[in-house]
């Protein structure tokens, strides 16, 4: 999709660039910190593992429901591209829009405080500068992904394939240096959850874990830029995924395994105490180190996919007219990507890591089910399209993952019922929004 005045995407991202990109998409600040609040939620051993073994299995249904859609649609943007087809231009407007000021910008902002904080604790910055350094990273990182998507793409596959390298050594010297397990199996189930109180307390535990295995769809919004879409698209997405699932597992046994339930609910910093317990102070700092890296690769693919999103509502003469525009040099959405980049800064700078996380995954999940709802729809209103890589066990499986979507989102408002309000006067307010953009069109 490309205006008149402007050319086209091009195809340079290989397979290797693809699944680079779905993996980094997922695995940014997460996994270092998300599996202290998991803890803090169920307590025991047992159902740490069992929340981040279900929040894979949702994953992978996620993975098998855009691995059909990147092939019947594989066009710029992603799940916008495909609510608009399947239910209306409101509803993939109301994705764009939410995106914008909700899922992308609350959670590359989280990502970037996150950045910032360990950034602190390697230098030691003075106290009140890491918001300042989150903000000045991601408007660093926006001016330079308007440079077009390949030198942005092997940037990230370098911190992609050095962190899950770095992240599989971990693991193994989780193993390898210690000798007293905290893995227990006793009690299975803590005494004060029981009924809908352990159900209520299971989904609590599923929004940071799910916010730490979100990220797959980032490969759909860059999918005219992808090298032979319908092979690669769903090939790319499929074997993220499955790498990232071994990976979350593998390191959440590794922290009761050395840490034990209770410390790691009690810790905020679950993989520098781990490294710290198993080689000492420097090996905290190593961890830290690593933790930079691997929310620097999260930022960098935050800024450099979402923002074709805006550029399809723009081509679609739902925004702007200028986030329409490509580069005619670097044919990169170049006005789209500094405004993600100057959203997702203000957000830096006024909210806390925890906050924005669940900003963030509300929205996000919304969507999420609206996905499984449009490859249902597809499969009536688009019998006929090619599906290489069809879901398997239709339609159970995109139901599944309609109803988890469901069950995150309805215990969000529960939970953080303020929080979920806010995104819901945000959807509310994009209605009006809409209908003044389709009014206006070309002509702002």
């Amino acid at each position: 999709m490309s205006t008149a005045s402007s050319p086209g995407f091009a195809r340079r991202l290989t397979l290797f660039d693809a699944t680079m990109i779905v993996v980094s998409g997922i695995i940014g600040s997460g996994i270092f910190i998300n599996p202290y609040v998991v803890a803090q939620k169920v307590h025991t051993p047992f159902l740490i593992l069992c929340v981040w073994i279900a929040g894979g299995v949702i994953a992978l249904f996620g993975a098998f429901v855009f691995a059909e859609l990147s092939t019947v649609m594989p066009r710029v943007g992603g799940q916008y591209a495909f609510f608009r087809e399947a239910f209306s231009p409101l509803v993939a407007f109301l994705y764009g829009w939410g995106l914008l000021l909700i899922v992308q910008s609350g959670a590359t902002a989280a990502v970037a405080v996150a950045f910032a904080q360990y950034v602190a604790r390697l230098v030691a910055l003075p106290a009140g500068s890491t918001p300042w350094l989150a903000a000045a990273i991601l408007l660093t990182l926006a001016a330079f992904h308007a440079l077009g998507i390949k030198p942005g793409a092997v940037v990230i596959n370098l911190i992609t394939f050095s962190k899950t390298l770095a992240i599989g050594a971990l693991i193994v010297g989780a193993f390898v240096l210690t000798k007293e397990s905290g893995l227990t199996w006793k009690p299975l189930v803590p005494p004060e959850l029981g009924g809908v109180s352990l159900l209520s307390a299971f989904f609590a535990g599923l929004v940071p874990a799910m916010f730490a295995y979100g990220g797959w769809q980032n490969l759909n919004y860059v999918a005219e830029e992808v090298k032979e879409p319908q092979r690669n698209l769903p090939r790319a997405i499929l074997i993220g995924v499955f790498c990232v699932i071994a990976v979350y597992v593998s390191a959440n046994v590794a922290y009761v395994h050395v840490l034990g339930a209770p410390a790691l609910a009690a810790t905020r910093t679950p993989a520098a105490d781990m490294a710290s317990r198993l080689v000492g102070e420097t090996g905290a700092k190593v961890i830290s180190l690593l933790i930079v890296i691997s929310t620097f690769g999260f930022m960098n693919l935050a800024l450099l996919s979402a923002p074709r999103v805006y550029y399809a509502m723009a081509a679609d003469g739902l925004f702007f007219r200028a986030l329409a525009r490509l580069s005619p040099r670097f044919r990169a959405p170049t006005a789209s990507i500094l405004l993600q980049g100057g959203i997702a800064a203000v957000y830096a700078l006024a909210n806390t890591y925890d906050r924005l996380l669940s900003y963030a995954v509300f929205a996000d999940w919304i969507f999420f089910a609206l996905a499984g709802a449009s490859l249902i729809v597809f499969r009536r209103t688009l019998a006929d399209a090619p599906r290489p890589f069809p879901v398997p066990a239709y339609p159970w499986v995109p139901l599944l993952f309609i109803l988890a979507g469901g069950g995150i989102v309805l215990n969000i408002f529960f939970t953080d019922t303020r929080n979920a309000l806010i995104g819901t006067a945000i959807f509310a307010l994009g209605v009006p929004v809409y209908y003044y953009w389709r009014r206006a069109g070309w002509r702002t």
